[in-house]
């Protein structure tokens, strides 16, 4: 019996040993993945090399920040010395992890990732949280694909761990909730739609 319980308390103790190895490995790789081959990908924050690489290699053509501006920052200068070099479209778009994104700021985000050139490679630090939620609302909002697609950016496999009440970027799992209850956020033709309802309810 003693020597099972150890077995056991072996294993659940190599648990997190294992999560964090995988977390860190995500991280020294860049957390870089095609999304949509030719239109999305997404990573950590990248450095300038890793730029240069990832323009070299799938033609990217805008990068997306979502860590927002930040010119005191030396992460931040580096990436904008890359893509000025490289001749790519930047757009600084800051979002928290911790916090829900309302529907007017995913409507914006929804319209600047539509009209961007493509490929767009999307990243916030760790290219789990943010990135898989931006990333999420492509897939479905501009890319048309299904919810279930979608969801997948939202997962373990690209670091981000969604446990009510005790993950801190769980906000994030709550924004896509409130996104799927939307079915015409992003839209291009909801105003239009608004407008008609109203003038057919003044009738």
């Amino acid at each position: 019996m003693r020597k099972r319980i150890t077995k056991v308390l072996a294993v659940v103790s190599a648990v997190p040993v294992m999560f964090g190895l995988y977390f860190a490995a995500l991280q020294i790789s860049g957390n870089f993945h095609e999304v949509i081959p030719g239109q999305l990908y997404r990573s950590n924050q990248p450095t300038g090399d890793e730029l240069t690489r990832y323009v070299m290699a799938h033609g990217i053509k805008t990068v997306i920040n979502l860590r927002g501006e930040n010119d005191k920052s030396s992460w931040y200068t580096n990436e904008m010395a890359a893509v000025d070099k490289l001749g790519v479209k930047h757009i600084d778009f800051g979002m928290s992890a911790r916090r829900t994104l309302k529907l007017e700021r995913v409507a914006q985000l929804i319209q600047i990732m539509r009209d961007a050139p493509k490929p767009i490679l999307i990243h916030c630090r760790s290219g789990a949280d943010r990135t898989g939620l931006a990333s999420a609302i492509y897939v479905n909002r501009v890319a048309g694909m299904d919810e279930e697609k979608a969801e997948g950016q939202l997962s373990f496999r690209f670091g981000h761990v969604a446990i009510p009440y005790l993950s801190s970027a769980y906000a994030m799992d709550e924004t896509w909730e409130n996104i799927e209850k939307d079915p015409f956020i992003g839209e291009p033709h909801n105003d239009e739609m608004a407008a008609t309802e109203a003038s057919s309810s003044s009738l």
